[in-house]
């Protein structure tokens, strides 16, 4: 297939070389053009503009926030503008439900479609092509788009035809981590203050009551205090419940956890921690009990 890919950062580089490893024909553009020349010498071709990366039958857009995709698809980017009818536009950020359904609206008025397909999903499951991708769009857009999927990611969900209902999925899911992250680094905090060696708690809990995953990636991390190196950061989870929180008041559904993981996560921020790991915030409990 010949796509576009919009945005090369650390998922979105992963994500585009397992297109090109799948044998698509892919333009890139990404704001630092570094990015998009290091996968060049793999076979892609770089685009100078956003729109140059639209010409095609599909484009897909891996960028950080409303902001970004907004403006890709509004303003400079000229991604609407340049997109041919019956072309397909596949959101797999991170954004909002309300620029979600303001997307879908205007790509239908220019005769395009419009696919949300967030992903879960840390770096090292982009690069390994593991990513679990939640689509929602019209049933042919989505199985138009069903190749790119299967080149990156190891199984796809799909929710509806409305594609916002995907993004709601995603919104409540990172609520969902932030608020395990928050509960874990409580748990860590008192045990170690209790004396209790915390990787032999960890090994306890991943045993027994809580096996999946992501509990085991995340209690890891606070375990080892590997907070540095981003694969997701705070400052993105912080943007994530804002977005959360955004969809709940539209939908008049409280979620007062996600208020005070919300307020935790602006107080990482406003500490310096922005462009640390989320799961940091175990570092900041820890701090707060005097460990």
């Amino acid at each position: 297939m010949n796509i576009g890919f919009i945005g090369l950062g650390q998922m979105g580089g992963a994500m585009a070389r397992n297109l090109l490893k799948a044998g698509h024909h892919v333009i890139l553009h990404n704001r630092t053009p570094s990015k998009a020349e290091a996968l060049a010498s793999e076979g892609a071709r770089v685009a100078k503009s956003v729109g140059g990366a639209c010409r095609n039958e599909a484009v897909v857009t891996m960028l950080a926030d409303d902001e970004a995709v907004a403006d890709a698809a509004f303003g400079d980017g000229k991604l609407i503008a340049e997109l041919p009818r019956n072309a397909v536009h596949v959101s797999m950020s991170t954004i909002s439900v309300a620029l979600s359904d303001r997307l879908t609206e205007a790509h239908q008025a220019a005769g395009q479609a419009f696919v949300a397909a967030p992903v879960f999903g840390r770096p090292e499951a982009a690069a390994a092509a593991k990513l679990f991708i939640i689509a929602a769009g019209a049933e042919d857009a989505i199985g138009h788009a069903q190749p790119l999927f299967d080149a990156m990611g190891q199984r796809t969900f799909v929710i509806g035809e409305k594609p916002s209902q995907a993004n709601v999925v995603k919104l409540s899911g990172n609520f969902l981590i932030a608020s395990m992250i928050e509960s874990l680094g409580e748990a860590f905090a008192l045990i170690r203050k209790s004396g209790v060696d915390p990787h032999r708690y960890l090994e306890i809990l991943t045993s027994t009551l809580f096996s999946a995953p992501v509990y085991k990636t995340y209690g890891g991390l606070i375990v080892d205090e590997k907070y540095e190196q981003a694969g997701f950061a705070m400052k993105l989870g912080l943007k994530d419940l804002r977005l959360a929180l955004a969809a709940a008041e539209a939908a008049a559904a409280p979620m007062p956890v996600a208020s005070l993981v919300h307020d935790h996560f602006l107080a990482g921020v406003a500490q310096g921690k922005g462009d640390t790991d989320w799961s940091g915030l175990a570092g900041l409990i820890a701090s707060n009990a005097g460990l």
